[in-house]
């Protein structure tokens, strides 16, 4: 079955799903989904609270920022585009590059946005031919800007994770160790391979502390006027869970990480306050909605039109992803997209 089908059928089992809730039926976990029952979190989130699942698809919706609008932008490697789903659950693309198959975004205070690409690093890209097409760090918009595709001693980026701009024309990523690439495309080491398991990586309202996950962990970096980082230490654990992935702040500073068993909260001092629990595995999260009341996520599969559990054939990345959003108490924090 082509995409474009398997998008209509599965967005008509959505729809039916959000019907029946909407009639009063009692919610059903669908195949490959599990119990997410929400406690209270003090200030964080209420008692009770239920994700509502706002769009599900076939291919990857990585990296996740909400728009000033109360949206969401994310890319969507498998289509090789970046896309946008608006407040009212309309999708459109605002940027289709076949060469670069942008994945992970950032957008900054000034509404420059950024995007790792991730080239034909997909398995399920390459259909058998060599990738030789560099992955990179890019400025999308306005204009787009080459910032990385190499480190400082000219080694090609490999397959890229996260970035979060850093409102300065620059940003941090991450690619197995945690790097920065300032506005004049000068690539620094913030934690070099094989010392941090890295994937998320966040920064916190001020812009003075760089986050960035360590599986079982948040690592914290001060980060310097020139953009550089110093003094590395252990931030806070996610309470015995384990693949820490993405990150998002809120007004008062409370860092949100995602991880194999739902959202994780810290305190502005590392403090883990509680876990949201997800229906799947969510690999990335961010504030959005009116007045940035609202958490997203993206979560690992989807439900196909068959009624199944939908994946991948083996040896292909498992791309399918379902975005949901959760009623907060918290707010979002509003001085940068996220």
């Amino acid at each position: 079955m082509k995409n474009s089908a398997r998008r209509t059928a599965l967005l008509c089992l959505v729809a039916t799903s959000a019907a029946a809730l909407a009639s009063g039926a009692a919610a059903q976990l669908l195949p490959g989904e599990r119990a997410a029952d929400v406690q209270a979190i003090s200030d964080v989130v209420a008692a009770g609270a239920k994700w509502e699942t706002v769009r599900a698809g076939f291919a990857a919706a990585d990296g996740i920022v909400g728009t000033p609008d109360g949206g969401l932008l994310f890319g969507e490697e498998q289509s090789q585009s970046i896309r946008r789903l608006d407040a009212a659950g309309k999708e459109t693309v605002v940027l289709t590059d076949k060469a670069g198959a942008p994945s992970a975004v950032s957008l900054d205070a000034k509404g420059r946005l950024y995007a790792v690409m991730r080239t034909c690093t997909d398995p399920g890209l390459r259909m058998g031919v060599a990738c030789t097409e560099r992955t990179s760090v890019r400025q999308i918009s306005p204009d787009m800007r080459l910032l990385a595709s190499s480190f400082a001693d000219g080694r090609p980026l490999g397959r890229l994770n996260d970035l979060i701009a850093d409102g300065k024309g620059g940003a941090y990523f991450t690619v197995g160790g945690a790097y920065y690439v300032n506005a004049d495309g000068v690539v620094s080491v913030v934690a070099e391979q094989g010392t941090i398991a890295s994937n998320g990586i966040m920064l916190s309202p001020d812009g003075k502390t760089l986050y960035v996950t360590n599986n079982t962990d948040v690592q914290a970096f001060d980060v310097q006027a020139d953009g550089t980082t110093r003094n590395r230490r252990t931030f806070g654990a996610l309470n015995g869970d384990n693949g820490g992935d993405g990150m998002a702040i809120d007004s008062t500073g409370r860092l949100y990480i995602t991880g194999n068993l739902g959202v994780h909260v810290l305190s502005p001092r590392g403090e883990h306050l509680g876990m949201i629990p997800t229906l799947r595995r969510a690999i990335t999260v961010a504030f959005s909605g009116p007045g940035k009341k609202s958490l997203f996520v993206s979560e690992l599969g989807v439900v196909g039109p068959d009624g199944k559990n939908w994946t991948t054939p083996e040896g292909v990345r498992n791309t399918a992803t379902t975005i949901r959003k959760l009623p907060m108490v918290a707010q979002g924090f509003m001085g940068r997209p996220k």
